[in-house]
């Protein structure tokens, strides 16, 4: 029922218009994980109208509401050009009350070794914040924790902190988010068309199949079969997405 396309900045593939139309005229839900800046890059100025036209669901990173904050996370100007970017959106209606089929919403991400807050409270600074100095509106906020994978890993094994955030995560598992774990409902698939659980795995090059790993492009009966009954790989990682109020793409389980 829905196309969730992410990367690191989804949009610059060349085929990425082309997937959102031909997955619209079949009448799925598109939503484009969005990190903001590329709507005022040149070359994709009118790219945010084409998002609009065709109603996809934007979901963006911004993480925190505070300017130095974002900078120091993510490097000079990004929260302003963040900023510009959301302001445009609610122009052409996104994240406002009178335009439901354009949502619009942010994504939370720790820094250090924290654990993302609770996410209603959260919500609502995020909302007042940024609509009190930027008028700008939204409809929800995730809060995502960071899972020990990729550069985040990288950044905790530098500083011999791996451990510490492995104790943490343990110590926070909440049994009560299985039932509410993306690799539960939904498959990833990267841009070769190998399956994977999540995308997490996918950046662990975890593919469904093992030795003879699932494709889209050449799935038979029988895959589709097995892959309805198969056991969902985990590792280390997955902890990262059970600790506290549990972590998905769609933000907190519990």
């Amino acid at each position: 029922t829905t196309l969730d396309i992410t990367g690191g900045a989804p949009e610059m593939n060349a085929v990425f218009r082309q997937l959102v139309v031909s997955a619209k005229s079949m009448h799925k839900h598109v939503i484009d994980r969005c990190n903001l800046t590329i709507l005022e890059a040149p070359g994709y100025q009118d790219l945010a109208e084409f998002l609009a036209n065709q109603q996809v669901e934007i979901i963006a990173s911004l993480p925190c509401y505070l300017e130095e904050n974002v900078d120091r996370q993510r490097g000079d100007r990004v929260f302003q050009r963040s900023i510009f970017a959301l302001q445009k959106l609610n122009t052409l209606g996104y994240g406002r009350p009178d335009h439901p089929e354009l949502k619009l919403s942010l994504v939370y991400n720790p820094q250090g070794l924290s654990l993302p807050p609770r996410q209603d409270k959260l919500e609502v600074d995020y909302k007042r914040e940024l609509n009190a100095r930027y008028g700008i509106e939204f409809n929800q906020l995730y809060t995502i924790t960071n899972l020990p994978i990729s550069r985040f890993l990288d950044d905790l094994l530098k500083r011999g902190k791996y451990e510490e955030y492995m104790q943490k995560l343990l110590g926070a598992f909440n049994p009560g988010t299985i039932a509410g774990l993306m690799c539960r409902t939904m498959i990833s698939v990267d841009y070769e068309g190998y399956l994977y659980d999540c995308d997490f795995n996918q950046m662990l090059e975890m593919k469904l199949g093992h030795s003879q790993p699932y494709n889209l492009l050449s799935l038979t009966e029988a895959d589709l079969k097995n892959l309805k009954t198969r056991l969902i790989q985990t590792g280390n990682h997955c902890y990262g997405c059970t600790a506290g109020a549990g972590s998905s793409c769609g933000g907190a389980i519990t």
